[in-house]
């Protein structure tokens, strides 16, 4: 049996009462929140990602930056290899039992690099729309208007029986407006 959660969303007028409700929530235990605000805000930035992991999108990142950099190796040395191009002022130099020794790579170090950040910045956009379940077509049902002009609001999605003592802690911290 799947467990329900309830969320309550507090609207607070100020900066100051916002951010004590969010120390007092997470004081007791609350972690999953939702913040909005009609700016950005930095205190509330740094009560909300004090204890939060660190994001996922930067594997991505690296997988698609190295990535980048052998396929950049690959596509530069399959080249020269196919067509016999001389590159750095040499051609590659085979041994007897047809293996490169000799090869001038620093040309092909271009190639590699335009790749990873090619590759990496590719992978880092797909990490953030998948990791962030982009694009959200519906509204979440706690946003209120009026949190894009002059309201800031604190969803907090809690067990049915822990309902009461959220709503006690955001009265308790000035919230104008408490509403499941």
């Amino acid at each position: 049996m799947p467990a329900t959660t309830e969320t309550i969303l507090g609207v607070f007028a100020h900066v100051d009462t916002t951010v004590r409700a969010l120390e007092e929530l997470k004081a007791k235990g609350y972690h999953d929140l939702t913040v909005y605000t009609p700016v950005p805000v930095h205190e509330i930035e740094d009560v909300v990602e004090r204890d939060r992991p660190v994001s996922r999108v930067r594997l991505f990142t690296l997988l698609g930056g190295l990535t980048g950099v052998g396929a950049g190796f690959f596509l530069t040395i399959w080249t020269s290899l196919q067509w016999g191009l001389v590159t750095g002022g040499k051609f590659l130099q085979f041994g007897p039992d047809g293996a490169i020794i000799g090869a001038s790579l620093p040309p092909f170090f271009v190639i590699a690099f335009e790749l990873m950040i090619l590759f990496g910045g590719i992978a880092t956009l797909i990490g953030l729309v998948a990791l962030g379940r982009l694009p959200r077509l519906a509204p979440s049902p706690s946003f209120d208007p009026r949190f894009t002009c002059d309201r800031f609001g604190v969803a907090v999605h809690c067990a049915p029986e822990r309902s009461a003592s959220v709503r006690e802690v955001l009265r308790g911290a000035g919230a104008e407006e408490v509403r499941a």
